[in-house]
């Protein structure tokens, strides 16, 4: 007679005081199959299983998954007694400005308070609290909208590549028709901004920590700075650079080994260029620091700053405060204007080719006319009517882990590169099978629609710019 199979369930809980860790493990074991779910507590989490070649061998893998957690803190709990946590959210205060209305060109409304903003030479993205994600065309027509799971923390650029962060702990690829899951966040990591470089993602959090993590979605290295949270984090070839209560601090970027440490007054955002970062504070400032931590420049707004950009030059810095002002400063330090923006705090912005665009408090999408011109006659009182550009009513595009399927003859065709998904230990890995790549090298590949043994056509894939990788990038479709 067979052995009959015994099931097991283990569900463990790590919760901390004072907003610390608040996440939930789950291990299931079924025959010779095991099931580990896993995320924050009182929400449905994310899971992934494995297949072993006995049930003794399932059981001895679900037993060392489960003490590895214990030794880390993880215990026995009862599922629903403790409950799920908000996320933080960017503190939303906003005064009016007294400055003269600024030269708003059109104005989007995107429907809820918007954080995330990114404009490159074909198109401005915007995101906000309600997982709206909007791209439009730099003269303000909306031209595709997207439907993430939760708020939308932050949007990042990495050369060809777009990720949206948001407070579900995923940062989504927007770079095809459909968002994929690039990266999971690791469950007690409450997001307050990212930036990436290279396929490496800079985190920043509630408990003043950064994390990296690298393109294969694996936790690199976390430190915790001296101070408490801040939003800043900018990440380059050597470094990643953390704003926090006390300052700006730089870790090395393979080991996160601490470089230097500049105080500065509490940093809330930052943004770099070139060799220097800049850093918006709460104490009505942007400092302007070299990346050898050296300070160079103060630019002083009249309340709390909320957001800074620069042009690409450096010529030109701009911050927005919390009473709905924005600002320009020559890089020595001159302030050449004051205006407000008539649509709340700018807690995003950029700036590209004399235009100002801003994402803010109250949901808009702004681009602002920054010309020297136009800035003149505004100071005059002269501004011109801005287009109001209201949000389409046409359904969002929804993360999916299905996919368009179509023939492996599409292959031999040449129509993209292909490649394969394999079982790697614990953990599926993409690698390319067409000809003329490195079948050693993994892919950076979206997470959720990973399937053991799978094969997809990829639009286009590229080496990493520090080598070592590829990146899909494109449309993605299964071969069947």
């Amino acid at each position: 007679m067979a052995q009959q199979t015994v099931d097991q369930n283990t569900y463990l809980e790590l919760s901390e005081e004072s907003g610390g860790a608040h996440k939930f493990y789950e291990v299931v074991v079924s025959g010779t199959a095991v099931t580990i779910r896993y995320g924050r507590i009182g929400e449905t989490g994310r899971s992934r299983g494995a297949s072993y070649a006995t049930a003794e061998k399932a059981r001895a893998a679900a037993a060392k998954k489960v003490a590895e957690k214990v030794r880390k803190g993880y215990a026995p709990a009862v599922r629903g007694a403790r409950q799920r946590r908000p996320v933080t959210r960017r503190t939303m205060v906003s005064g009016r400005s007294t400055a003269r209305q600024a030269p708003v060109l059109w104005r989007f409304r995107s429907g809820g308070p918007a954080f995330g903003i990114f404009v490159d030479e074909e198109r401005c993205w915007v995101g906000n609290q309600l997982g709206d994600v909007y791209t439009l065309s730099h003269d303000g027509t909306v031209t595709a909208r997207y439907g993430l799971p939760d708020g939308v923390k932050c949007i990042v650029a990495d050369d060809f590549w777009i990720y949206a962060g948001c407070d579900d702990g995923r940062v989504y690829d927007l770079g095809g028709k459909i968002p994929h899951v690039a990266y999971e966040i690791a469950d007690d990591v409450d997001i307050f901004w990212l930036d990436i470089h290279d396929g490496v993602l800079g985190v920043s959090d509630a408990q003043g920590r950064i994390t990296t993590i690298d393109p294969e979605d694996e936790f690199q290295w976390a430190r915790r700075s001296t101070g408490t949270d801040g939003w800043m984090v900018r990440c380059d070839e050597g470094g990643v650079y953390h704003g926090h209560s006390r300052g700006v601090t730089m870790y090395d970027a393979r080991s996160g080994d601490e470089l230097w440490s500049t105080p500065t007054a509490p940093v809330l955002f930052g943004w770099q260029e070139g060799g220097e970062v800049y850093a918006g504070t709460g104490r009505n400032t942007v400092e302007r620091i070299g990346k050898d931590g050296a300070p160079r420049s103060t630019y002083r707004c009249d309340s709390a700053v909320f957001s800074c950009a620069t042009s690409r030059d450096g010529r030109y810095v701009f911050a927005g405060d919390n009473h709905s002002s924005v600002y320009c400063f020559t890089r020595e330090g001159e302030r050449l204007w004051k205006l407000a923006t008539g649509c709340g705090s700018a807690f995003s912005m950029q700036f590209l080719d004399d235009r100002l665009y801003i994402a803010t408090t109250d949901g808009s999408l702004a681009c602002i006319d920054a010309d020297e011109a136009a800035v003149r006659a505004a100071e005059r009182g002269s501004v011109p009517e801005p287009v109001s550009v209201k949000a389409p009513t046409w359904e969002a595009v929804t993360p999916s882990a299905e996919l368009e399927t179509v023939a492996a003859s599409a292959a031999v065709e040449g129509d993209g590169v292909v490649v394969e998904c394999v079982q790697d230990g614990g953990r599926l890995r993409v690698r390319v099978v067409s000809p003329g790549f490195d079948p050693a090298l993994r892919v950076q590949f979206p997470k959720d629609i990973r399937r053991p043994g799978g094969r997809y056509l990829v639009e286009e894939v590229l080496e990493s710019g520090s080598g070592g990788f590829y990146r899909a990038r494109g449309e993605i479709r299964r071969l069947v």
